[in-house]
């Protein structure tokens, strides 16, 4: 693990891709995956030691599988209209999601308790988020998940828009419109792949608290993608409407 971690600190500092195919038996679980996330991070001097990093992404593909998250570095978080031509990318994509940020802090003794119908309570505002994804790994479709999550679950960017009140809305009817460049606008309604964003918030907290940190007030978490992975290229203006929420615009 420690190698790998070295290969991707590496990687990030020189700019460069890594070919997947010489770790692939690398990780055996998660929690390998996050000491590589935690290593990268400390080594790259993104986070404070000993606390709780401000901003998260996390989600997964249903609610039937284990959820992954990742702490994003604060120099790609931006609020929109954002610009991020004078970030690296290596083969960018789009994801339109909604942010959620803590309204109280939430200690690891609180964590351990919550369930998925109080932990929206905790919650004081959403926003409209767009996610940069982005990998250190050369050919990501055949790169394996747990070198992906280690890789910061192949973060690259983030824009946030305006905040507002958090309120229990009809997800399953919400609408999403998001336009890439000159592609068509991609439309969706209700495709939140956990249904509701804020289902996540108890599993997301647990781990974020994990090592007996608390998750102080203002932490803000991405939820995923209404869309998928949408491909861009640099210089592409890029917008993210969800009606009655809000947008964001970038340029990538």
């Amino acid at each position: 693990m420690t190698a790998l971690a070295e290969a991707l600190i590496a990687a990030r500092r020189s700019n460069t891709t890594l070919d997947a195919t010489p770790w692939t038996d690398t990780l055996q679980d998660p929690a390998q995956a996050y000491e590589v996330q935690d290593a990268i991070g400390s080594a790259l001097g993104w986070f404070n030691a000993g606390t709780v990093p401000d901003c998260w992404k996390s989600g997964g593909g249903s609610r039937s599988v284990t959820l992954t998250h990742a702490p994003l570095p604060p120099h790609g978080v931006r609020t929109s209209p954002a610009d991020f031509g004078d970030l690296t990318l290596h083969t960018p994509g789009i994801e339109a999601e909604i942010a959620l940020r803590l309204g109280k802090d939430v200690t690891p003794a609180m964590a351990a308790k919550l369930d998925h119908n109080d932990a929206a309570l905790l919650i004081d505002a959403m926003a409209v988020s767009v996610e940069i994804v982005d990998s250190r790994w050369q050919d990501l479709a055949a790169t394996p998940a747990l070198l992906r999550l280690a890789d910061s679950q192949v973060h690259g960017a983030l824009v946030l828009g305006e905040w507002k009140s958090y309120a229990a809305i009809d997800w399953a009817s919400q609408r999403c419109e998001t336009k890439v460049g000159d592609s068509e606008t991609v439309a969706r309604e209700g495709t939140h792949p956990l249904s509701d964003p804020a289902w996540l918030l108890p599993i997301w907290l647990r781990h974020v608290t994990r090592h007996g940190q608390t998750a102080l007030a203002g932490t803000v978490v991405t939820t995923g993608s209404w869309v998928g992975v949408l491909p861009c290229r640099r210089g592409d203006q890029v917008t993210a409407e969800f009606a009655g929420i809000g947008a964001v615009r970038l340029r990538v």
